[in-house]
């Protein structure tokens, strides 16, 4: 008898000791760190190829009276670099301002009517080949980032183009018409949109893929046609008005002056 209740009041006291170890307060786990998100705020340099459109609408003066306006274009490809600073705010707003340089072989071959005698055509068809050489421009742009990995945005601002010289030629008889129209930079405005992800595949936060539409837009501008082999004026004036419009494909490579974020909860 007494051998049991020994036992009995051993078990008793081995389960009211597990019961109170389970009552007392436990050491919180340790806090993980939340992991960086890398900033967009910084500088960076890109570089990258596209494909362009142009149309320019055209109309001929001879002696003050416009004898009508035709329309007419080219296309081809380019290639662009730039550089540019960011920066990211409210987390997942982005302002930025940039410049980039474009080297263009945008080309047409841009056939007059009859009836337009201002190249020497003599009421014979002409044509000359034209294309834009090279384009500037610079700007802002406002960026969303639905994920921290990738930018959306639209751009916009002021912008160069040369287009060159024409040098008319009969389209009968491929003779050259001994009349030109000088090659010329047009000034004039754009926006546009795109995308840049960045790519996780080179282990490195600093390098993006960037995609980007523009349509730009330039002013009318009157030019003077002149006698090829001398210079000299003919009288005839040409005003013509272009419209560009470009699709760029680039890779940037960001500074990120601005360092990592962590994210706060």
């Amino acid at each position: 008898m007494n051998k049991l209740l020994i036992a009995t009041a051993a078990v008793a006291f081995a389960t009211v000791g597990t019961a109170g170890a389970a009552d007392l307060p436990t050491k919180a786990p340790p806090m993980v760190a939340a992991a960086p998100v890398q900033s967009w705020t910084g500088c960076y340099i890109d570089g990258g190829v596209g494909y362009g459109v142009w149309n320019q609408d055209e109309s001929q003066f001879f002696g003050g009276v416009n004898s009508g306006t035709y329309t007419t274009g080219g296309r081809g490809w380019l290639g662009r670099a730039g550089a540019g600073c960011d920066y990211q705010f409210y987390s997942n707003f982005l302002f930025g301002v940039f410049g980039d340089y474009d080297w263009s072989n945008m080309k047409a071959t841009s056939a007059q009517p009859a009836s337009f005698t201002a190249t020497g055509g003599g009421g014979v068809p002409v044509a000359a080949d034209e294309k834009e050489k090279n384009a500037w421009h610079v700007g802002g742009r406002i960026g969303y980032l639905p994920y921290q990995n990738l930018l959306t945005f639209i751009s916009g601002g002021w912008t160069e183009a040369k287009f060159s010289q024409r040098d008319f030629y009969s389209l009968l008889t491929g003779i050259p018409t001994g009349v030109s129209l000088p090659q010329h930079t047009y000034s004039g405005w754009f926006i546009g949109g795109g995308y840049e992800y960045r790519i996780p595949w080179f282990n490195t936060a600093n390098l993006t893929w960037k995609t980007e539409y523009r349509f730009a837009s330039y002013g009318a501008d009157n030019l003077a046609s002149f006698i090829t082999n001398t210079g000299v004026l003919n009288g005839d004036i040409s005003t013509d008005r272009k419209f560009v419009q470009t699709v760029t494909t680039s890779l940037v490579w960001r500074f990120n002056w601005g360092g990592p974020v962590v994210a706060r909860y």
